[in-house]
């Protein structure tokens, strides 16, 4: 009886020795997990990404599949078994004549016995082929051809330049280089020719990368820009480069939301009723700083030149209200009206709020 229990404890103890030498599952770190590809023409043909991955847990691993969501999307790895802290690659190939605009392609890694499942993305705008170049490149310079003359840039904040790409056809029988290319910008605006030769019935990309720390605004901007080539000896091309234009405020720890300026309105929208078209309505919202910062009023923007703003100071101490005036000429307006007005302020959490003026004019 005792040899017996002697040998049934020796079994456990094995048995628990067993499980606690056996090695945690495969953990792979991975340098970037997804790879913009930026603007693709379809005729530049298939983009190839490279994502590189290392084992940082589990004595061993090896890719058992790949998988993607496309079949424009393929991919080629190695099968053989990686040790610890050993690095490998997975190299994608993405063809964007299957895509139209902006795409984003998933391909999910298996291995390790089913213990390892990671989703890599390859993303991209993918711009097709032209069939009627007439329609496609209604504005015109000489042989360039280009889709719209304005180039909104959406929302840019002032703590990294926001870039975009611009497509161009070359319609004539010269090629266009990057070395002969101009730009007329203002300082806080760059462009320049992505590729270093753009042959006739072929079409470039301009990339424009704009600086909104140098810009001293808030709000939407326009800027006109020109461009040409020296080579061919063209005039310049007047466009117009349309931007957003905000205060970047680094993210605030929770305990730390009461300490920064807060910017309170007392009503975020304001109902006139039936007004007539013949009378100037003024109306006053009142705003508060609940905030321990001192609030800083940096702009006030109204999308519409029949609307005056009357703000009395620019800054509120903690505590301190004050009121913002609102006039409206309705004047040569009737039926339903809405007017947008832009507080710009340094509330790192509500940086920029709306207020909406609604009536009915009658």
């Amino acid at each position: 009886m005792i040899r017996l229990i002697c040998i049934l404890f020796l079994v456990v103890f094995l048995v628990n020795t067993s499980v606690g030498q056996e090695s945690p599952p495969p953990k792979l770190s991975w340098k970037v997990n997804r790879i913009n590809l930026g603007t693709l023409l379809e005729e530049e043909g298939p983009q190839n990404s490279t994502f590189v991955y290392t084992l940082i847990q589990g004595s061993k691993f090896a890719v058992e599949e790949v998988q993607t969501d496309c079949g424009c999307t393929t991919v080629s790895y190695s099968e053989d078994t990686l040790q610890l802290e050993q690095s490998e690659m997975i190299s994608v190939r993405f063809d964007p004549s299957a895509a139209t605009g902006f795409f984003s392609k998933l391909v999910v890694v298996r291995g390790g016995q089913g213990q390892v499942q990671d989703s890599l993305f390859v993303e991209g705008i993918a711009i097709p082929y032209p069939v009627d170049l007439d329609r496609n490149y209604p504005v015109k310079l000489g042989q360039i051809g280009l889709r719209l003359r304005k180039i909104n840039m959406g929302e840019v904040f002032d703590n990294e330049p926001k870039q975009k790409y611009l497509e161009f056809f070359n319609a004539g029988s010269s090629p266009l280089t990057k070395s002969s290319f101009r730009a007329q910008t203002p300082s806080f605006i760059r462009i320049e020719q992505v590729q270093e030769l753009v042959r006739p019935k072929e079409r470039g990309l301009l990339k424009i990368s704009y600086d909104a720390s140098q810009r001293v605004e808030l709000g939407t901007v326009v800027d006109k820009i020109g461009i040409s080539w020296s080579s061919n000896e063209l005039e310049m091309l007047e466009l117009e480069v349309l931007a957003n234009l905000f205060d970047y405020f680094a993210p605030i720890k929770r305990e730390e939301l009461d300490l920064v300026p807060q910017l309170l309105l007392d009503e975020k929208i304001v109902d006139l009723g039936e007004i007539s078209s013949k009378e100037v309505q003024r109306k006053s919202v009142t705003l508060t700083n609940l905030g321990k910062e001192k609030l800083e009023f940096r702009k006030l923007q109204g999308n519409c030149a029949c609307l005056l703003l009357e703000l009395p100071v620019n800054e509120l101490y903690p505590g301190e209200t004050t009121a913002l005036t609102l006039v409206f000429d309705p004047q040569g307006r009737k039926g339903i009206d809405q007017r947008n007005i832009y507080l710009f302020t340094n509330d790192p959490v509500n940086p920029v709020q709306l207020l909406v003026l609604k009536s009915r004019i009658k």
